[in-house]
């Protein structure tokens, strides 16, 4: 195996022989020797369809395999690969050219990734047509502030500044409407056929182009959008006696909103934008159970192996654009590493169950839990006859013994078994009831299976390059793994499957697109996975608007208020605007017939 020779790398004689030849039981030492290979610097951080990852698919492959476990992946394997949008890249076909009376006879044309350069999400196309500079694109009518008043942009394509008339401060009451999809979906909403965003001198004096990221998601903004340099465009407004710092100066000193209609000049842009499909797998081993009336009943136990790798969307990093290892130590090297453990102990050790145990290790779960959503959508163990599903995500950074369980609710035995198997106390134990949440078991809870998740909190560390296997209390994540083994031979032993509920919504906005710190939620949960056009809905709430109102998981939501949906970040922002006890017109895509719905907006808890 190709991480063999990794591991010598950084793991002394002793620690090796602990991966290598881990005890039968669950111990702190060898939770500790996994997460110094899972989260060393030689696996770049894990992220999905990188090298890194994969060296972590193998080395939780190989020790499934020397531990008796059987392959339950694809083609007789431990691996269920899949295919992602991992990024984007620019085609062959962009150009930006402006031409007019006040430029020249020969116009000006534009090089591609030197003056301008398309945004990660632009749509591709080619549209020509008049110039307009349009401020910082911002309509806030909470802050009265609207640089689309009195202008008629339609057909235009719009120049705008970056960030917003108060900077980039992300603590500003205006940070939300210096987005660069808000801009877009609000020219769009305006009717400007393309946008084109150019960053201030006050702001960057080194006038760089935006950089092309990919924001995890393959929907586009629905226009064409272009970062351009501002020494560009000052040679247009220099005919007309301006600058951009002038027009800086102008915004930010009278607070109100500076326009430029530059018909004169015609615009004719190209964008060419690629999204990079790569693949990455899920890695499934399974245990049968030992009762012949009882084998075909299964306990899925999981926990996600990927992380960040080198960082960007998704960062923590006071500055998210470095390009630095995020090694994961904690998120989620520690609960692989648990989940090793009880794949060992369960295999190796005396405690065999009567119903078969399914260990996996997910992929694709820091880009929107995408591993867990494609194994129930193909689950290799029918998951009709999946008691539970049980989930380890950051569970090493145990304090004052304060342990965390989520999805307490979704079945009414839980309270009671838990607070058996630790009825020594060991933890502090606080229930969440919710089954919806920022990881992976929020997939099977929408296929109706009861779920626990085990977390030990969040920390100053989160998605940092500083979460390294050194900060972590390897005591502590052994102490979580005994519990989950604990809960686990509860739930094997018992005669019976455990009854599932539906959790009321008592904390709409935790987990899925409503975390933000809206006023307001619908009480829906996105699809991450889905690749559509508009916001598909992956769960609905009992008791919740949407449910109230009659959507269902599976449509897909086309428009709010009367406004387009592209995408779950258009949703976001339009989320952002309604106040409680609005009502609004939602229209839907189910199956393939229209249908308008109408929601009132509840309060978040």
């Amino acid at each position: 195996m190709r991480y063999f020779m990794l591991t010598l790398l950084f793991l002394n004689a002793s620690e090796f022989l602990s991966a290598g030849d881990t005890q039968r039981e669950i111990r702190a030492a060898d939770i500790k020797a996994h997460v110094r290979f899972l989260a060393s610097d030689e696996l770049e951080g894990r992220g999905s369809g990188t090298e890194g990852n994969k060296l972590a698919a193998e080395y939780i492959a190989d020790h499934f395999q020397r531990w008796g476990l059987q392959p339950a992946g694809t083609n007789g394997t431990f691996f269920q690969p899949f295919e992602f949008a991992s990024g984007v890249e620019l085609g062959a076909s962009n150009s930006l050219a402006f031409k007019g009376k006040s430029i020249g006879p020969e116009g000006m044309q534009l090089v591609p990734d030197v003056d301008f350069r398309p945004l990660g999400f632009s749509s591709n196309g080619t549209v020509t047509g008049e110039l307009m500079f349009a401020g910082y694109g911002v309509s806030a009518a909470d802050l009265g502030y609207d640089d689309y008043s009195g202008l008629n942009v339609e057909g235009k394509i719009l120049v705008v500044f970056r960030y917003t008339p108060e900077g980039s401060d992300p603590h500003s009451e205006w940070y939300k409407h210096g987005s660069f999809r808000t801009k877009a979906r609000v020219a769009r909403d305006h009717g400007a056929t393309a946008l084109v965003i150019v960053t201030g001198p006050q702001d960057d004096p080194a006038d760089d182009l935006v950089t092309l990221s990919f924001d995890q998601t393959a929907s586009s903004s629905g226009i064409p959008i272009v970062s351009m340099k501002y020494s560009r465009f000052d040679e247009i407004l220099q005919t007309h006696g301006l600058n951009c710092e002038m027009l800086q100066d102008s915004i930010k000193q009278s607070g109100k909103p500076v326009s430029l209609d530059l018909g004169d000049v015609t615009v004719s842009l190209q964008t060419d934008v690629n999204l990079v499909q790569a693949t990455t797998s899920n890695i499934i081993g399974y245990l049968p159970g030992l009762d012949e009336n009882l084998k075909d009943r299964f306990l899925v136990i999981g926990a996600h192996m990927d992380h960040l790798g080198w960082g960007g969307p998704g960062s923590g990093s006071l500055e998210p654009d470095t390009h630095e290892i995020h090694n994961g130590a904690d998120d989620n090297a520690s609960g692989t590493a648990g989940l090793l453990e009880l794949a060992e102990d369960f295999a190796l050790g005396s405690n065999k169950l009567p119903i078969g145990l399914v260990f996996i290790a997910f992929s694709a779960e820091e880009l929107g839990t995408l591993g867990s959503a494609y194994y129930v959508e193909n689950p290799t163990i029918d998951l009709k006859k999946t008691d539970a599903m049980i989930n380890m995500d950051m569970i090493g950074r145990l304090r004052d013994k304060l342990l965390t369980v989520y999805g307490t609710g979704t079945s009414p035995d839980w309270p009671q078994l838990l607070n058996e198997v630790n009825k020594d106390s060991t933890f502090a134990l606080s229930f969440v009831d919710d089954g919806y949440g920022p990881s992976d078991h929020a997939e099977f809870y929408e296929k109706e299976i009861p779920v626990l998740f085990f977390f030990t909190g969040s920390h100053n560390e989160y998605h940092k390059p500083s979460d390294d296997p050194e900060t972590l209390n390897y005591e502590g994540a052994e102490s979580v793994a005994r519990l989950v083994s604990r809960i686990t031979s509860k739930i094997g032993t018992r005669g019976e499957k455990l009854p599932f509920t539906h959790v009321a919504s008592t904390s709409p906005g935790s987990g899925g697109s409503e975390n933000r710190q809206f006023s307001v939620t619908l009480g829906v949960i996105p699809d991450y996975s889905a690749d559509v056009e508009g916001m598909k809905i992956g769960g609905v709430r009992p008791d919740g608007p949407a449910e109230k109102a009659g959507l269902q998981p599976g449509d897909t939501i086309l428009g709010m208020k009367g406004k387009k949906i592209l995408n779950i970040y258009d949703y976001m922002d339009i989320l952002g605007e309604l106040k409680a006890g609005e009502t609004v017109e939602i229209d839907v895509l189910r199956g393939e017939e229209r249908v308008t719905f109408s929601a009132t907006m509840q309060a978040r808890k």
